[in-house]
């Protein structure tokens, strides 16, 4: 194939030849052949890559009943979402958070809708709200959750309520539309064939913890947090492989600081959110060489209820961006949807539109997403030779800086072939 006309940056205008290989077979100005694609002056940039989502939990939540705080307000507005809920058994309901209607528990969503199962996730993804008739009928009425609230219990809830429509052709289909063209699935514990699942995806998907070149997800809470030294055990046992260890708590990111020190680092070992990150971390993170993939969009997303929940000694250091890049410590992102938005372009924005300090500019936003799946502070750049992962804009790099959307995507290419209609 022969894209005529692009604007790579580096290179100005050019013409790309992909070969059948699906790799960038030449790239220069004026190459021989007629045209396949013409690319009209806008730029051909790599793919985007989202380095940390939840795939399978994005593709199933277009089957659930929106809940956040910025979709309802207020017990009755829960209420009413929760009993109008999508025809079927059971109800699902996701993105739920404390500021919409308080506390939850079995007996509280009993006096909403009493005679349907329901189960509601918190915004955060690590809890489950079940009302009575949902305990009953998976088994759980009896037992130690009988409050009706599971903590970190996805693995086991796989087993006992009734699977959920996953709506991935939607989900590569809108990713597509976006110039995304690979995900990292950022499961802690992935389901059994999980890589079969996703691999109807047009998108390549690198899955943490089963994919040989992909690290291992380490789950860490404060609860049941190990020591510096058993930590370093888990990190020592996953050798050689890297490790992405989710970290959103200062003592969580103190305790893999140590126990990587121990361990010792290898390349590609990450940081997943890095949502506290103090000053005086910042040398030691850098010289471990290890990589924050990080959420620039949470604290314009969530700035209300950070303005609350979180501690006031740890707010200057929330999802940083800007100081980790001037810290020698360049960062990625992930959108970790569907905790998050799932559209990368929304991030960018985010993190250029941050008042905290830790705005970056378009670039290094656009930059965020551009690193490679197994290396995500390594920016990609298009050369020959590369893989043929492409995101074609309408309009030059300068004019799509100025707006950050995906409105400005043409087409996006996975080995050369074109993902998007």
């Amino acid at each position: 194939m022969l894209i005529r006309a692009v604007e790579v940056e580096g290179r100005g205008l050019v013409d790309v030849r992909i070969g059948a290989d699906g790799r960038i077979a030449e790239l220069g100005p004026c190459l021989a052949g007629p045209a396949d694609v013409h690319g009209r002056g806008g730029a051909l940039l790599p793919g985007l890559h989202d380095h940390h989502v939840h795939l399978t939990a994005l593709a199933a939540a277009t089957a659930s009943v929106r809940v956040g705080p910025r979709d309802i307000r207020g017990p009755a507005g829960l209420a009413k979402a929760l009993r109008e809920g999508p025809p079927g058994e059971w109800v699902r309901a996701v993105g739920y958070h404390e500021s919409v209607a308080g506390e939850l528990d079995r007996w509280t969503l009993d006096a909403m809708v009493p005679d349907r199962p329901v189960r509601v996730q918190h915004r955060s993804g690590a809890m489950w709200f079940l009302n009575s008739a949902a305990l009953r009928s998976a088994g759980l009425d009896d037992g130690a959750d009988r409050d009706g609230r599971l903590w970190r219990s996805d693995e086991r809830l796989r087993r006992l309520v009734p699977p959920v429509r996953l709506d991935l052709a939607g989900l590569g289909l809108r990713a597509a539309r976006r110039g995304v063209t690979g995900f990292t699935n950022a499961d802690p514990r992935p389901a059994p064939g999980l890589a079969r699942t996703l691999a109807v995806l047009p998108q390549r998907v690198v899955v943490m913890g089963v994919d040989a070149t992909a690290p291992v997800k380490i789950m860490l809470d404060d609860q049941s947090l190990p020591t510096p030294t058993g930590l370093a055990d888990t990190v020592a046992g996953a050798r050689p492989r890297p490790v992405a260890v989710h970290c959103v708590t200062r003592v969580q990111l103190l305790v893999t600081l140590l126990a990587l020190e121990q361990a010792g680092p290898v390349e590609g070992d990450r940081i997943e959110h890095g949502a506290v990150i103090p000053d005086e971390v910042l040398p030691w993170l850098r010289r471990l060489a290890v990589t924050v993939v990080t959420q620039p969009h949470f604290p314009v997303e969530r700035g209300r209820e950070y303005a609350t929940d979180v501690s006031p000694d740890d707010r200057p250091h929330l999802y940083r961006c800007r100081s980790l890049a001037e810290a020698g410590i360049p960062p990625a992102a992930g959108t970790d949807a569907p905790y998050g938005t799932s559209d990368p372009w929304a991030v960018m924005r985010a993190a250029v539109a941050r008042e905290d300090g830790e705005a970056v500019t378009a670039h290094a936003a656009l930059r965020l997403f551009l690193g490679a799946p197994e290396q995500p502070a390594r920016t990609r750049r298009l050369a020959v030779g590369s893989p043929a992962d492409l995101c074609l804009l309408h309009v030059p790099l300068h004019e799509a800086l100025d707006v950050l959307s995906a409105d400005l995507v043409r087409a996006a290419y996975v080995g050369g072939r074109a993902i998007t209609p």
